[in-house]
């Protein structure tokens, strides 16, 4: 994984600092005159070249933006199953530029009646770790399908057969191997070979994958044609369902015939919360990310942070970070089965508390926050952004959590199976997969969502509307904070998505940073401040963003460099 430039720390340097960018933006499509009503074409940013392509095909035959979203998700689906898949779930926040509303589909997996958290524990009462991450007990009813055909049916203009397309014939017809996919095989390969469907898929010809050789999957081909012809019921019900539901019987786990049917997608009001000028509207629960966002940002605002130096700077938001990360632990989880306190949670008056609590020279130290620590999305996520000439735009978030998911494909579908129960606490206070833990708000439950960090987002100011996301765990929240951030600094999309990063979760107690991402006099000071600082860690998070400026009449997007195979585009009004 390429790492992130190095960079000091101060947002607003990094506004000065343009010569250090390893990948250029996407070309800027350029209205006739400045300030125009609608967007001057269309821009795709997300983490492969082949879904962001698929999406400017279908944007080229007469597709909006949501038509472009179910090619540009089931196109990931294709060649990225080391993050994400139909066999997955993910969220999807919209904005219809015709009605202005925005909305957020909940496409996140659901637990089946038998997982309960007795299910999980070994004979002395341990978390069973590998029941928890790998095979079929691991997975949740998958939400994508039925996400993508829901887009098709509320919001897209073409057919969703025809939305599909790019996705099944990349499918059968195969594209290349990149390193990321090959390294993360070898990874799980003990678990990937247990299965029989997995094999059949990445043993095709004997061998584990390598990069520069093609994988077919001919199956998954099938499976999304089916989805293309019957909808729902392509995957939901017949042929797919009976063999997902067979898949998962012989491997000992447990699903039922009613709990694929009874799948449905939920549609929720976001969070939308204000900073410095910026309008913002993001994920509500069961994601965590808008939340938090909204009790950091609020916590902020009582900053300059454009007047601190470096080290105070990052101090003040690491420990933003710390108390909104200690309320996600204790209070959030799928609002269909919990009381989540949003009002307070959400509430300026609630932030101005948690603010005065923040020494400006020392680290709280996070054991004297009461509680305990949280659950989170795995660094193998995707995201993508795009917006449309209309200004419809789709700020999209989705995954199978772990690499490669449950490792286990189902025999003749090609679906790699999610491993998402593990984002549940599936035994309070005992760490997940990440070593952080939950409670019984995120307990799980028959049909109940897992708690997310995933935070599709927009922004928008008095002549700047953007859509941004990305993976990384528990960390996507600070990624897609410190994008926010950047772009009040004044950073262009592609200077966001390569930003360096930095992190603190509450849990453990401990400031972690990308290489670059602060420099040894910063780290100095930030220790003697009380910080534990973890500097020089391996790079992190695969940022996808775009921006349409009104005022300049253009548009531009930003992928993150990270991920050489990324890719962001725009496609010019004609």
């Amino acid at each position: 994984m390429r790492k992130a430039p190095a960079m000091h720390a101060g947002l607003m340097s990094l506004v000065l600092a343009s010569a250090w960018l390893l990948v250029a933006p996407a070309q800027a499509a350029q209205a006739p005159q400045a300030g125009t009503a609608h967007p001057p074409g269309a821009a795709i940013a997300s983490a492969h070249q082949l879904s962001t392509d698929a999406g400017l095909e279908i944007l080229g035959q007469g597709g909006n933006a949501f038509d472009a979203a179910i090619a540009v998700s089931s196109t990931l689906s294709v060649v990225e199953p080391i993050s994400s898949g139909i066999g997955g779930g993910g969220f999807f926040l919209l904005h219809d530029a015709k009605s202005g509303r925005d909305v957020f589909v909940d496409a996140r997996e659901t637990a089946p009646a038998a997982a309960t958290p007795a299910a999980y524990l070994d004979k002395n009462g341990e978390l069973d770790r590998d029941r928890a991450t790998n095979g079929p007990w691991s997975a949740g009813i998958p939400g994508l399908p039925a996400a993508l055909v829901h887009l098709a049916e509320r919001y897209g203009k073409l057919p969703l057969k025809t939305s599909l397309a790019p996705a099944i014939r990349i499918a059968r017809e195969g594209f290349p191997i990149y390193p990321r996919l090959e390294k993360g095989y070898a990874s799980r390969r003990e678990v990937m070979e247990r299965y029989a469907g997995t094999r059949a898929v990445f043993l095709a010809d004997g061998s584990p994958p390598k990069a520069g050789e093609i994988l077919k999957q001919p199956e998954l081909a099938h499976t999304l044609e089916l989805l293309a012809g019957k909808g729902y019921d392509g995957f939901y019900r017949g042929e797919v369902a009976k063999k997902l539901l067979a898949a998962v019987k012989h491997e000992g786990g447990q699903w039922r015939a009613d709990e694929l049917s009874g799948y449905q997608v939920r549609e929720r009001e976001p969070l939308r919360l204000k900073y410095r000028g910026w309008d913002i509207v993001t994920a509500p629960p069961p994601s965590s990310g808008g939340v938090a966002l909204a009790e950091i940002l609020q916590m902020l605002s009582g900053w300059d942070l454009s007047k601190l130096d470096d080290a105070h700077r990052v101090h003040i938001v690491a420990e933003a970070m710390r108390r909104a990360y200690r309320d996600r632990t204790l209070y959030l989880g799928d609002p269909d089965f919990v009381k989540v306190p949003l009002a307070r949670l959400t509430s300026a008056d609630y932030a101005a508390g948690l603010r005065a609590t923040i020494h400006p020279e020392k680290a709280t130290p996070s054991d004297l926050l009461s509680g305990t620590p949280a659950p989170l999305e795995d660094d193998e996520t995707t995201h993508f952004s795009i917006i449309d000439a209309e200004g419809n735009r789709v700020a999209a978030t989705q995954t199978v959590n772990l690499l490669y998911g449950s490792g286990m494909v189902a025999p003749g579908t090609g679906v790699l199976l999610n491993n998402e129960m593990d984002d549940f606490a599936l035994r309070p206070g005992t760490p997940n997969a990440f070593g952080v833990m939950g409670f019984s708000a995120n307990a799980p439950a028959p049909g109940k969502r897992m708690l997310s960090s995933m935070t599709p987002s927009f922004l928008e100011s008095k002549d700047k509307v953007i859509a941004v996301g990305a993976p990384g765990g528990s960390r996507i929240i600070t990624q897609v904070l410190l994008a926010i951030l950047a772009y009040d600094a004044g950073l262009a999309p592609q200077q966001v998505a390569a930003l360096p990063r930095y992190h603190h979760q509450w849990m453990p107690d401990a400031i972690s940073a990308e290489a670059g991402a602060l420099d040894a006099a910063t780290v100095s000071a930030l220790q003697a401040m009380g910080h534990k600082v973890n500097a020089g860690e391996a790079s992190w998070g695969n940022l996808q963003t775009v921006m349409w400026d009104k005022a300049a009449g253009t548009l531009s997007g930003g992928t993150d460099p990270r991920n050489p195979v990324g890719k962001a585009a725009v496609l010019a009004q004609p």
